[in-house]
């Protein structure tokens, strides 16, 4: 097979939108355009496309917008095409690359039964490549299963009292349940395992174009029935999960110190229970704070880490269109996003994190009086606004002059919960807003301009200054001038500010070691929670990579 990359169309050379699961590859071998493009790089006109492997966007001159793509196709005359390509990087040979996860004998073996701790995508993809081994995993979540979930997070934006174990961070899925679901990633992965990912996901029912994507989203109402399909096949293929169950404590029983007693506590009626395991996976995600203190009593090693924090702006989704596109038929492309970035005079980072193309802002507190705001989308992106968290780095020395050094390595905990406390009583225990002249100006808005927000969840008018240290809205206000430079409209009067975003990653990191263990044998830290991940995607993969690393252990274990 044959990988033909940079390949450009016009926007109007091919409706992008029309293709279908069963239909991509007629679209794509009838497209004349494309075929005169592919003919002209290959020099012949023996060849089939087989796959669309990437798509993305230049969209850098407004009067000229382009769809990128990267093509495998077959030939009979292969050998010819790559001779007559020999300098071309933009033809070449696939790797064909496949994840394949390693193989035990396990038969003659009773105990082998890891258990792990959350459902988000760390912990799901930890037992579900722990099953596909030959494991029994068992999975504990504190929180509810994704239908009941659902009930309870749509019931607190209408007004209803959070549930502390059930809210938009703590259930299955995890926080990225109620996100814009995105798959773009960093990480550099030459094993396969990022293609494995994307795969999976396709099968348990995720859209079919996060397969070639440049920015693959899969959205939250999507997301809802990919997490059920993984719990039938994990399930299915042996595995356990016990949901309305909170991993509180542990201890060794055994003098060699290779068998771990783990207590787990229902949150239907407060019983406590206890399971034997040899391996013990962490994947509890970035707001288990409570689960933190227990491991941090514990003396499991972690250590304070730097994260982000800052505010979510809205805009209407057309403003960020034409901003990005310009006049350019709309209805043949995404809803437009966007990454900003800027170096502020007082030395902070400003980025833009998170940003969801026609979505909504959603209160997704997981504890009272507190209040933290997210971004949501649904797969189509078809919502009225765009919004993203405007945030800026905050450090460990920046826990310690706020005074929560006392804290140790739960310094960074206590500093988000600070200014989260500030926004749930500077919102009256809604979601504080404010339009950003009156930001600029540090007084509280009055009414709505031009723009209207788009929240799930009450919110109040208030003053967002008061929800943040001074070092981080001025570095914030800064950075919003300057994106108005970059992207016409970004600082407008009238943008809708909200507050506050604080759980962009993990507060702490939870070391291990080469082996993916941590200081206390047998328990294996895991995904965005533990500080290994930032996102979907990386936390499934740190998933996958600990699996392999608790498999590994375990065999060796039963084998001596």
């Amino acid at each position: 097979m044959i990988r033909l990359n940079q390949i450009k169309l016009n926007i109007n050379e091919i409706d992008i939108f029309s293709f279908d699961e069963n239909n991509i590859k007629d679209k794509l071998n009838e497209n004349t355009y494309l075929n005169k493009k592919i003919k002209a790089l290959i020099k012949t006109g023996e060849y089939k496309i087989e796959k669309l492997v990437r798509l993305s966007m230049d969209a850098r001159d407004k009067s000229k917008l382009q769809y990128i793509f990267s093509i495998d196709v077959s030939s009979p005359q292969e050998k010819n095409i790559l001779k007559k390509n020999g300098n071309n990087n933009n033809v070449m040979l696939t790797n064909g690359i496949k994840y394949k996860p390693p193989l035990f004998d396990l038969s003659g073996f009773s105990d082998l039964s890891p258990i792990i701790i959350g459902t988000g995508p760390a912990g799901y993809f930890s037992g579900l490549y722990l099953a596909r081994m030959g494991f029994k995993p068992v999975i504990f979540e504190r929180g509810k299963d994704v239908e009941e979930r659902i009930k309870d997070v749509e019931g607190f934006w209408e007004g209803n009292d959070i549930n502390p174990e059930s809210n938009v961070s703590f259930g299955e899925g995890g926080a990225g349940t109620f996100s814009d679901g995105k798959l773009n990633t960093g990480v550099k992965d030459k094993t396969g395992r990022i293609k494995a990912v994307i795969d999976d996901f396709i099968s348990f029912g995720a859209p079919f174009d996060i397969g070639y994507l440049s920015k693959p989203h899969i959205g939250t109402n999507e997301l809802r029935k990919v997490m059920t399909s993984m719990r039938n096949e994990i399930t299915k293929l042996g595995g356990k999960i016990h949901f309305n169950s909170k991993f509180t404590g542990f201890s060794y029983i055994n003098e060699d110190k290779n068998r771990l007693n783990i207590e787990i506590t229902s949150m239907v009626d407060g019983v406590k229970s206890y399971f034997e395991t040899n391996a013990l996976v962490l994947a509890i995600g970035h707001s288990a704070r409570d689960t933190f203190e227990i491991l941090s009593e514990n003396k499991l090693n972690m250590e304070p880490k730097p994260f982000a924090i800052g505010l979510r702006i809205e805009h209407p989704a057309d403003l960020i269109n034409k901003s990005q596109y310009g006049d350019y038929a709309f209805d043949k492309l995404p809803t437009a996003d966007y990454k900003m970035t800027y170096h502020s005079t007082n030395g902070r980072n400003v980025y833009s994190f998170c940003m969801c193309p026609g979505g909504f802002v959603v209160n997704a507190s997981s504890d009272k009086e507190q209040c933290v705001v997210n971004g949501m989308s649904n797969h189509a992106r078809d919502g009225r606004n765009s919004n993203s968290a405007i945030v800026c780095n905050v450090t460990p020395e920046d826990f310690i002059s706020e005074g929560f050094g006392k804290y140790g390595n739960l310094a960074g905990v206590y500093y988000q919960k600070k200014f989260e406390s500030a926004a749930f009583h500077e919102g009256n225990g809604n979601i504080p807003v404010q339009l950003f002249k009156d930001y600029k100006n540090n007084e509280i808005s009055d009414k709505l301009g031009k723009i209207k927000p788009d929240i799930k969840g009450n919110y109040s008018f208030a003053n967002l200054n008061n929800c943040l240290p001074a070092y981080v809205n001025n570095a914030i206000i800064e950075a919003i001038d300057d994106y108005g430079r970059k992207l016409k409209g970004f600082d407008d009067k009238d943008a809708v500010l909200s507050g506050v975003e604080t759980r962009t990653s993990s507060p702490v990191k939870i070391l291990r070691d080469e082996c993916f263990m941590s200081n206390i044998k047998g328990i294996f830290p895991c995904g965005e929670g533990a500080g290994y991940a930032g996102g979907i995607t990386s936390a499934a993969i740190d998933g996958i990579k600990v699996a392999e690393a608790v498999a590994g252990y375990l065999y060796r274990l039963l084998k001596e």
